[in-house]
């Protein structure tokens, strides 16, 4: 099957990312390709891939022979063997994921050397041969003989899983890294590893090839800067580890690391890309500082926004060696909440006990001051979390010495004692900011109580249409097609525009676990419209019913989603291109939820059919045609259909190259810059005229006009 070819993004499209895939029936891992920062993971009819975690270090693999099966055949695989044996259980992936976070995994020790207090600048370097070096000013990795292997510590950490000093009392207070396997890990995954600490007026070198240290540990003074500390990690991925290409993303690793700055305030991160120069021949490089840590995070996000208060709420303390930090700030213009949270650096998407205290606290607070203020009566209903953080964009960051990470990605934070410190800490500056601040809290309030009451019209609507689909006999949209299976892990759902295109795929489906849902028109752009408008619009109305999806702004139930894989299914045109776009911009902001945990995708449908004698091959873009045409000979007769839409396509066409899972691609959404995903929506599909006209103007001539389908 062809691989598809896509328009390479601008360098603002980092907020959602792309992993592009083969097709969906086969075991290799995708590989990436831009697409308005889209991705694609393709792994048949399962849920979204979750990471696994190491917690094996050998394994016994059993060689099976009736005839001869003893002892000599059972291998025990140890340490760097292992790794490079079972690479996905280190890194979750051989595919982009697992590559980048190679160097993740390096910066990371630089981070937790800055939050020890011994660092402050570290700088990451991208070359023309894809290596990549990380270079920091801490303390540098010590270099005498480690008393239980007799090498030295340089060495026992590079080449020994879980060797470190994050594990005992004195290394770390606190660290980050979501799996912590550590710099051994990039060791063994890489071709050659070059190690350069400067620590005690010495320059320590040592080199490695896939895991194995080469010679001893080399020591020389260091007469041209004795004062000079820190450690090098130059390493390069070895490519017979990894299923994709080994070139590094400049946008992948620049969000993450610009991540990294604002959760970690005054440590300036360098990101020098040697691959790419400017003008002047210097390679491209940016600067990630921010002092105002977190506060300049949400100032960053809420830019295009209306604030009600422009100061922003900042919450910091420490208790229990437990460290709290919470920015938060209201927006007029905004009718969602966007609460992005933090567990040592760590985002944790699927929630956790400090996000749970932040939200606790948001409700009863302005709850609280809302009656003080006599905005609430005293027979009125509490105001609900999600009404309270309508408008809201907030940040929380904490740092936590023993994490207890759950959830099947081992991104939600389970530390009981969290929630507590949280509560306090945020009721108390937030209950105070208010008191002094006493028009900001009307404003506040009053947009919860709008927000309440909208939710509760909205609530009318839905029970009107329930109440009228009960009389119908179905509470599900009458035009869904539904698939016969009720298990949600292995159905999907398509989501298609127009009566012709829904009649071909529901003639081209499996109905065991394929649904198709048409649509009639362009959806509503919920990023402008409230509640009220959102629930009166039909086409809207069949997405939350079909799907299974709650009011607006509560909180995410898996148990009542009806399909774990939910494909947008549009024309290969402009105009398919911006139904996608409302329907993006309808599942982000109406259930992140759904696209933080990797539910959505987007089909691909070809544009052209080339026809040559009895041969036919199916096209994804011009490129593809114009490149399969040059094969042909020069006097070849050849015939080209243009697909103007799916509703053209016959219905096993449609199935052969859109729906089956055997020869299908799909995009999965991601997000891997959650602030700068919020703020191109906000400017792509707000109300206001001006950013987005800046944007098009600043951005537009960078487009190659020939890759446009005008």
């Amino acid at each position: 099957m062809p691989k598809k070819t896509v328009v390479a993004p601008t360098k603002v499209d980092r907020g959602i990312k792309a992993e592009q895939g083969i097709n969906e029936g086969g075991d290799q891992e995708p590989k990436q390709e831009k697409d308005q920062g889209i991705a694609s993971t393709t792994n048949s009819n399962q849920e979204p891939a979750k990471e696994a975690i190491p917690e094996i270090v050998s394994e016994k693999v059993l060689s099976i022979n009736k005839d001869n099966y003893n002892a000599a055949q059972i291998q025990v695989l140890e340490g760097i063997d292992h790794v490079r044996k079972r690479p996905g259980m280190y890194i979750g992936s051989t595919g982009p994921k697992g590559l980048h976070h190679l160097v993740f995994e390096v910066v990371d020790n630089s981070v937790d050397e800055a939050l020890a207090g011994h660092c402050n600048q570290i700088l990451v370097e991208l070359f023309e041969d894809g290596s990549v070096s990380v270079i920091d000013n801490g303390r540098g990795i010590p270099t005498d003989l480690h008393p239980k292997t007799g090498k030295s510590a340089l060495e026992t950490v590079m080449t020994v899983l879980g060797a470190g000093g994050k594990f005992g009392e004195g290394g770390y207070k606190v660290s980050g890294g979501l799996h912590g396997v550590g710099v051994s890990v990039v060791n063994a995954l890489s071709i050659w590893v070059d190690v350069t600490v400067w620590r005690q007026q010495k320059i320590h070198t040592q080199r490695y090839e896939r895991g194995v240290a080469m010679g001893e540990l080399q020591t020389r003074p260091n007469k041209a800067d004795s004062e000079k500390r820190g450690t090098q990690v130059h390493f390069k991925p070895d490519s017979d580890i990894f299923q994709t290409d080994t070139n590094y993303d400049y946008l992948t690793l620049a969000g993450r690391l610009k991540e990294l700055a604002y959760l970690n305030a005054g440590v300036n991160i360098t990101f020098r890309d040697r691959r790419n120069l400017t003008e002047t021949g210097e390679p491209y490089q940016e600067v990630y500082l921010f002092n105002g840590g977190i506060k300049e995070y949400v100032a960053y996000m809420t830019r295009e926004k209306q604030p009600i208060h422009p100061e922003i709420i900042f919450v910091q303390g420490e208790r229990d060696n437990v460290q709290v930090e919470v920015a938060l700030q209201w927006c007029v213009d905004s009718f969602n909440d966007n609460v992005l949270g933090f567990a040592n650096n760590i985002r944790t998407i699927d929630g956790g006990t400090h996000l749970e205290g932040l939200k606790t606290v948001l409700t009863r607070t302005i709850n609280s001051n809302a009656r003080k203020l006599k905005k609430l009566k005293e027979g009125d209903s509490n105001l609900a979390g999600e009404n309270v953080r309508e408008g809201l964009t907030a940040v929380i960051s904490v740092k936590v010495p023993n994490p207890e990470f759950e959830g099947q990605t081992k991104t939600k934070l389970g530390n009981m004692e969290v929630r507590g410190i949280v509560d306090s800490f945020v009721g108390e500056v937030l209950n105070e900011f208010l008191e002094f601040h006493p028009a900001v809290a009307s404003s506040i309030i009053e947009k919860a109580i709008q927000s309440f009451n909208a939710a509760e019209a909205a609530r009318r609507a839905r029970d009107l249409v329930r109440r009228k689909s009960a009389l119908e006999s179905s509470t599900l949209p009458g035009k869904l097609a539904d698939c016969s299976s009720r298990d949600p892990r292995e159905s999907e759902i398509f989501i298609v525009e127009g009566d012709s295109a829904g009649g071909s795929a529901k003639q081209g489906r499996n109905r065991h676990f394929q649904a198709i849902l048409p649509l009639r028109g362009k959806v509503l752009n919920i990023e402008r419209a409230d509640d009220s408008k959102i629930y009166k619009n039909t086409e809207i109305q069949s997405l939350i019913t079909g799907l299974g999806m709650g009011i607006r702004g509560e909180e995410f139930n898996l148990a009542q989603l009806r399909y774990h894989k939910i494909i947008l299914l549009a024309d290969a045109d402009v105009d398919g291109a911006h139904i996608r776009t409302l329907l993006l911009t309808f599942f982000y902001r109406y259930q992140r939820q759904l696209v933080d945990q990797g539910y959505i995708y987007i089909g691909c449908p070809p544009l052209y059919k080339l026809e040559r004698g009895k041969t036919a091959q199916y096209l994804y873009s011009d490129r593809e045609l114009q490149a399969a045409i040059k094969l042909f000979p020069a006097n070849a007769n050849y015939n080209i259909q243009r697909f103007k839409g799916l509703g053209e396509m016959m219905p096993q066409q449609l199935w052969d190259t859109t729906m089956n899972p055997e020869t299908r691609s799909l995009k999965q959404i991601t997000i891997e810059d959650a602030a700068e995903s919020d703020r191109i929506f906000t400017i792509l599909m707000g109300d206001r005229v001006a950013p987005r006209r800046e944007f098009i103007e600043t951005y537009g001539a960078k487009l190659s006009l020939a890759e446009l389908d005008i």
